[in-house]
């Protein structure tokens, strides 16, 4: 299975944020999205980074209360992993895991056209074991007839 499967299945609606929105406004974003991360983007389908829970409990411990009215952009992460619809599921699983981070933007002919997060490629995984199993006991039970 391909990204562009996985994106065609869920949709490819991605919640943004703009660079020189304050963190207050992003954790509003999160929270109406029932999100862990964004994409920041100024626009036009162009990524200027990503920003998650993770980075907002850094920025707190390192900066307490006062990084809620610091910009975005001091906290994303700007250089930003990417895939293209064409990427096999296998193959993104694996840099997720090796990366360590749990969503990549898909991009088309430098565009964002969706989000991938793992739990999106675990429960496409799921559903694949669960189809083959299927296959399986009903080959079986034919088998033993």
């Amino acid at each position: 299975m391909h990204v562009s499967d996985l994106i065609r299945a869920k949709g490819n609606s991605v919640v943004t944020v703009a660079p020189g929105d304050d963190v207050r406004t992003l954790l509003a974003v999160l929270a109406e999205h029932h999100i862990g991360a964004t994409v920041v983007s100024s626009g036009d389908g162009a990524i200027d980074g990503i920003v998650s829970e993770r980075d907002i409990a850094r920025a707190l411990a390192r900066d307490g209360a006062a990084i809620l009215s610091a910009p975005v952009s001091s906290i994303m992460t700007s250089q930003v992993r990417t895939c293209e619809p064409d990427t096999h599921l296998d193959e993104l699983s694996q840099v997720m895991t090796d990366g360590r981070f749990r969503h990549v933007p898909v991009v088309q002919d430098g565009r964002m056209i969706g989000i991938v997060s793992i739990g999106d490629v675990v429960k496409s995984r799921m559903t694949e074991l669960e189809l083959e199993r299927d296959s399986l006991t009903t080959y079986i039970r034919t088998a033993a007839t």
